[in-house]
């Protein structure tokens, strides 16, 4: 082939009010092309041109280029009034450059935020609105749907649930012990330090025995379930949202509530007791086993220090608040998790909000028990 032809070419004359660009030879990437500002320096400010057409019957090869430059001379034409006719191009290039136009674009890319004060405030308190809304209509939800499973309308899997109650259960139960022991290793090691000044080293029992039981069993096995099974919650079910399950259960008109948060609820009000209940004896053993090594305190007299500071009401505030933390854990993860978003990175943000959404209202609910229980006399 002739260099000619292999140069890639594109004039501009106008017949009438017709505005007529002819391309001829071939269009690759690796050759040299024509500019769009040279191409149209001479011609941008002529008057009375309406529409636009192209010639390319001297065109003998072409490929992305060729598009490029033809759609950005079609914007310019709507940017001028011209109307655009494609039919002079090759099929293909014709085919492809409707397919771009017919692709609308995405108006959330490049939007400019807003500087004013105002309107941020603005658009954060209906943020904060609309995602107020949407919780308290999944609590709502959570209500309906667990009233249908007191009466026995709830479609709920039992072999789903019994693994659900063995994942937030069983298997969380070495992690919690191992940090509930470490816990009481500290609370006693700080405690028999201090209280080894006033010869009074039998007292780092009513220590351990108080702060364990009241506070920190139940604080403690909140915050490591909130990391381990709330994540979980909130990852399990958003990659069912990503994966289109979700909508596949309303499709069958069950309802994702019931099916996937009311088993999840159940499952850690039920076993956060137990765990808060094993965390405190465990905390309550790391404490004897200091007490032990680094004074002159006995087994026994451990113990029955223990049985004498600490009372059955002690007891039962660290597991009634282990149950509201559980309950706090699988809203926080299952809600999460079903407002999530459909892409892969939209799960790890669902379990992030999850873990934190949880311990920062653990620590709330907390601070709310230790004033009403004071108040109360408990």
């Amino acid at each position: 082939m002739a260099d000619s032809e292999q140069k890639a070419e594109m004039a501009v004359h106008s017949e009438g009010r017709t505005l007529v660009v002819r391309i001829s030879g071939a269009w690759s990437t690796g050759s040299k092309r024509p500019t769009l500002e040279g191409l149209l320096a001479g011609i941008d400010g002529a008057p009375g041109l309406d529409t636009l057409h192209f010639d390319a019957d001297a065109l003998s090869a072409w490929d992305s280029s060729l598009l490029v430059m033809v759609r950005q001379i079609g914007d310019w034409a709507d940017s001028k009034g011209l109307k655009a006719q494609l039919n002079g191009l090759p099929e293909g290039v014709r085919r492809l450059i409707e397919l771009s136009q017919a692709v609308p674009e995405n108006e959330g890319i490049g939007a400019s935020v807003p500087d004013d004060f105002l309107t941020n405030m603005g658009v954060r308190f209906l943020a904060g609105y609309e995602g107020l809304s949407g919780y308290f209509k999944f609590l709502g939800q959570l209500c309906i749907d667990l009233f249908a499973f007191i009466r026995g309308r709830g479609r709920i899997r039992f072999k789903d649930f019994l693994l659900v109650l063995q994942d937030s259960g069983a298997q969380a139960l070495p992690i919690v012990s191992l940090l509930s022991f470490l816990t009481g290793l500290i609370i006693a090691f700080i405690g028999v330090i201090q209280l080894q000044k006033f010869a009074a080293d039998i007292y780092v029992a009513d220590l351990v025995g108080l702060a364990t039981t009241r506070e920190l069993g139940a604080v403690m096995a909140g915050v490591i379930m909130a990391g381990r099974t709330g994540a979980a919650f909130a990852a399990q079910i958003g990659s069912m949202q990503v994966n289109e399950e979700v909508d596949a259960l309303r499709t069958f008109g069950i309802s994702p509530v019931q099916f996937l948060v009311v088993p999840r609820v159940i499952a850690l009000v039920l076993m956060m007791p137990l765990l808060c209940a094993c965390a405190d004896l465990i905390a309550m053993l790391g404490g004897m086993v200091v007490a032990i090594l680094i004074s002159d305190v006995t087994a026994l007299q451990y113990t029955n220090q223990i049985q004498a500071a600490v009372g059955l009401n002690d007891v039962l505030v660290g597991i009634f608040k282990s149950a509201v933390f559980g309950v706090i854990i699988a809203l926080a993860g299952c809600y999460r998790g079903l407002n999530c978003g459909r892409d892969a990175s939209s799960v790890g943000r669902a379990a992030t909000s999850a873990v934190v959404t949880s311990i920062t209202w653990i620590v709330v609910a907390d601070a709310i028990f230790a004033v009403m229980f004071h108040l109360l006399g408990i």
